[in-house]
Formats: structure tokens, C-alpha cells, sequence
């Protein structure tokens, strides 16, 4: 099991975070119901959500898709969750992987624990030899970690400008990505 401890007083987006320790870690089989919870309760009053996403999560793992599956906790509670799993490239080319879902409790959130989930997703899946990411999401949410739009690659369906990247050995292939189907459950 992987983890590391990160001060979350440190805020990529310039809120004053709370000053509590903060530890990231994979996830555990005791910690699949709160990340269920977490989960839900993070996207229901998203009006960009289909309210899918715990169940997108439970697929992936029943699939056996999660790549990355790390949780941040608060002492013992379990407070954030990111998912990363592999994806298909048209072009043939592997090592690239989905970032997401990616939730933090509401009440939480706006503490820097997002981008600390971020941040040890990133690092590693790069110390795994990952060719890249990919993440539909805000693109001035996600510019702060190096991710971008780039026409390269393509998620069919999406507006371009919400589909971003982040390549960690040079140029992205010229594709079209596809997720697992676990993103199509509904239950």
C-alpha cells in the first residue's frame, strides 16, 4: 500500500485551506462505502453530472479497471476519492489512462483536497511509466496541472475544449480515446 502524507494548508487556488493532516492512500475494501457516499453527495447538485458517477466507480472495480483508486482521509474518515483507469486509443497506443471520477465530500471541499488527490494521482501514474492522462472536466480547473485541450486526441461527443490532456513522454498520438464501458452504468 502507497502513502503519503500532505499538509493540505498548501491551496493551488489561493483559498485559505484548512491546516489539517492529510493522508492519501489506496483504497481499501472498508473504505468502498464511503466512497459511494462521497461520492454521490459530491455530484448532486452538479447540473453537468448525469448522478452516475458512484456507480461509474463500482464498475470500474468490479470490471477490475481501476488502475489508481486513492482515497484521502482526515485522521480515519475518508473525505476525497479519485479514480484512474485505463483507456483505448484508436491509434493502437497504450499507457494512457482516464482521470476520474475524482470527488470530495462537501464539506470539504474548496480545501485543496481535490488538487492534493490530483496531484498524487499524477505523480503516480507518472512513477508507473504511464505514457498519459486524460480528464474531461473545467478547463481552468485543470490548467493547473499541466493538463490541455489539444485536438491530438478526441473524445467523440464531448466539446473539445473539455476534453484535456497531459503527456508524459512528449507529443500525445493523434486518436480517438474511448473509455471502459463501466462509464456507461447507470446502476
Amino acid at each position: 500500500m502507497s502513502k503519503s502524507t500532505i499538509p493540505s494548508s498548501r491551496s493551488d487556488d489561493a483559498r485559505q485551506a484548512n491546516d489539517i493532516e492529510l493522508q492519501i492512500r489506496d483504497e481499501q475494501p472498508s473504505d468502498i462505502e464511503a466512497i459511494n457516499r462521497i461520492t454521490k453527495a459530491a455530484f448532486a447538485n452538479q447540473p453537468y453530472s448525469s448522478h452516475t458517477e458512484q456507480f461509474i466507480v463500482a464498475a470500474l472495480r468490479e470490471a477490475g479497471q481501476l488502475t489508481l483508486s486513492l482515497v484521502a482521509l482526515k485522521g480515519d474518515e475518508v473525505i476525497g476519492h479519485v479514480a484512474v483507469s485505463p483507456v483505448t486509443l484508436s491509434s493502437g497506443d497504450t499507457g494512457w489512462h482516464g482521470l476520474g471520477p475524482i470527488s470530495v465530500a462537501p464539506t470539504h471541499q474548496q480545501h485543496g483536497i481535490g488538487s492534493a488527490l490530483m496531484r498524487a494521482a499524477i505523480a503516480r501514474l507518472q512513477a508507473m511509466g504511464s505514457a498519459g492522462c486524460v480528464l474531461l472536466g473545467e478547463p481552468a480547473y485543470y490548467a493547473r496541472f499541466g493538463f490541455r485541450a489539444d485536438p491530438a486526441l478526441v473524445l467523440p461527443g464531448v466539446p473539445a475544449e473539455y476534453f484535456q490532456l497531459l503527456s508524459f513522454s512528449g507529443e500525445p498520438p493523434v486518436a480517438q480515446v474511448r473509455y471502459h464501458d463501466a462509464f456507461e452504468a447507470t446502476a
